[in-house]
């Protein structure tokens, strides 16, 4: 498997995983936009030209804001995920990124055991942070 950043040509596939995982996907327009932005760092792992997950974060003064992680269905449980947020944290840590935050469902918890397997921890709770269905969110945070 092979990770990298997300191209022009990946925004298709993505969208579609999006659509397969949250219930208020990006469309792939946001993607497209969030591309074309400079202070962005969206990477996917790829087999054999095959899109199986992404990552992406927002950067600004220091701090990473991760947007959302998703690994196509047939994939999941296979360390995807952690390996998309290892590569996340070191091309961060070289853009001068020191801390990132996150928001999950609370009722998530394999996501948010794979955060805190990679040093996340829960700072408290956003409530009704999600609309669809409404639920709460913890935030998390990974550095300073």
């Amino acid at each position: 498997m092979k990770i990298r950043r997300m191209e022009q040509k990946d925004v298709a596939r993505v969208a579609e995983l999006e659509a397969g995982v949250f219930s208020e996907p990006w469309s792939e327009e946001g993607f497209l936009k969030a591309l074309k932005e400079g202070e962005t760092l969206f990477l996917v792992a790829e087999e054999e030209d095959k899109i199986l997950g992404y990552i992406g974060m927002y950067m600004s003064m220091g701090e990473g804001e991760v947007t959302n992680v998703a690994v196509d269905g047939d994939h999941r449980c296979k360390g995807i995920g952690g390996q998309l947020i290892q590569e996340l944290k070191k091309k961060a840590l070289g853009q001068a990124v020191t801390s990132m935050v996150l928001e999950v469902r609370v009722s998530n918890h394999r996501a948010i055991a794979l955060y805190e397997r990679y040093g996340f921890v829960n700072l408290g709770v956003r409530r009704n942070f999600y609309r669809f269905p409404k639920e709460d969110a913890y935030m998390m945070r990974y550095g300073q």
